[in-house]
């Protein structure tokens, strides 16, 4: 069964996806309203699951007149997409943002299937044997060598 925040964020997509603009403004109370639920919750559909690993920016203004507007970001092209990525990881990155953006990139058809499935399979957290700290830095540099990797198309 699916819960609220998957509801949530499909309803935002949708609603995405139909608008001219790559962008929609929102207003957290009404959101809630609709979806019997507290407006944290919102926040926390909107925090985990908008973010720039992938793809979306979001601004909110608070107080009486506050939105959420929440914008698609579309890359000119793969390259820059991958560059996008890489600047992103930084120096480490969790388990979670790593599979976001490897999310992304797939449902950007940067990576097949398979290639995505192998990516994410490489950053499981079981794989490594050391602190979190080093381990976000292994699995940063791991990704980050992966996606240069990308860049460059096979000559054949």
């Amino acid at each position: 069964m699916r819960n609220v925040s998957d509801i949530i964020e499909d309803y935002l997509k949708t609603i995405l996806t139909k608008s001219d603009q790559d962008l929609i403004e929102i207003k957290r109370s009404e959101l809630a309203r609709m979806f019997q639920c507290v407006p944290s919750q919102i926040n926390y559909v909107i925090s985990t699951r908008f973010t720039a690993e992938r793809g979306y920016m979001v601004e909110s203004k608070r107080g009486g007149g506050g939105f959420i507007r929440i914008i698609k970001v579309q890359p000119h092209d793969e390259v820059d997409l991958l560059n996008h990525m890489i600047k992103l990881i930084g120096n480490q990155i969790s388990q979670m943002n790593a599979e976001s953006v490897i999310s992304r990139l797939f449902e950007e058809e940067v990576l097949t299937k398979r290639e995505s499935n192998l990516m994410v399979a490489a950053m499981e957290r079981s794989l490594y044997h050391v602190t979190t700290l080093h381990r976000d830095h292994i699995r940063a540099n791991i990704l980050k060598a992966m996606l240069h990797t990308l860049k460059y198309k096979e000559m054949s």
